[in-house]
């Protein structure tokens, strides 16, 4: 088949691989285009083409995929990434382009971890305040809003990818810039130097950030971990070679339709 073009909603590790191993194993015969949000100022190298920006939800992104021809899409953004997710099933049911979701598997955790699991973010800030005086927070710059003010005699460790472009909404806070992946000694580190007695972070998954779960462990300290939102119907898939079995189906499927 000739004029394919994947568009993959990306801003993850996960998105980096496919767009790469789609291009390698699809040998020049498909388009690759991922989109991102455009909320980290820095995004890591990507093979092929680039979207930076919102697309104004779905009725936007359902005239992007018909503007640019886009005959398959693989959502592989981050398992907190809600609103897209749902734009991205909207928009492919509005004009048939065939989905994929590419889902990080999630933690698995162990017996010795004392993870406090909760709906939101909401409920982790409350829940900090009571639980030490020194907390660590990995949950992105824009859910640090609910935190300010929840814990008036805790000092915060916050992680973030960029240098934040105002203050952050809590007062009492050491910023730790840094992109994973983050080795175990990294993470021991945080916690000795910051004298960090909770942890708290989005049920993320993946093995980029999964280092500093293990620190808390060794130290038995307790972790709030905010669980993911409900997947958005359709399939999905859990690895980059899965995504790739996926799209040759997809051609094998395509081509036995326009054989006369």
């Amino acid at each position: 088949m000739s004029g394919r073009h994947l568009l993959i909603l990306g801003g993850t590790g996960e998105a980096a691989a496919l767009a790469a191993a789609a291009l390698d194993r699809f040998d020049g015969a498909m388009r690759v285009t991922t989109a991102l949000a455009g909320r980290t100022r820095r995004p890591g190298p990507l093979a092929g083409a680039v979207r930076i920006g919102g697309f104004g939800g779905p009725a936007g992104l359902a005239a992007y995929l018909i503007e640019q021809r886009v005959d398959r899409l693989i959502d592989a953004t981050h398992p907190f990434a809600a609103t897209i997710s749902r734009s991205a099933r909207v928009a492919a049911d509005r004009t048939g382009v065939p989905r994929l979701a590419l889902v990080r598997p999630p933690w698995r955790r162990d017996p010795l971890d004392r993870w406090i699991e909760v709906a939101s973010i909401e409920a982790a800030a409350l829940l900090v305040g009571r639980l030490g005086r020194c907390a660590w927070l990995t949950v992105g710059a824009g859910s640090l809003a609910a935190f300010a003010g929840t814990a008036a005699n805790t000092r915060f460790v916050v992680r973030l990818i960029d240098p934040p472009r105002q203050p952050l909404p809590v007062a009492d806070a050491v910023i730790l810039l840094g992109r994973g992946p983050f080795s175990l000694a990294e993470e021991r580190q945080v916690l000795q130097r910051h004298a960090v007695d909770v942890l708290v972070c989005k049920a993320s998954g993946g093995a980029a950030t999964e280092a500093k779960l293990l620190a808390a462990r060794e130290r038995g300290l307790p972790v709030v971990m905010v669980r993911r939102p409900p997947r958005e119907p359709g399939p999905a898939v859990a690895s980059v070679e899965e995504a790739l079995a996926w799209l040759t189906a997809l051609d094998r499927k395509l081509e036995a339709l326009t054989v006369p």
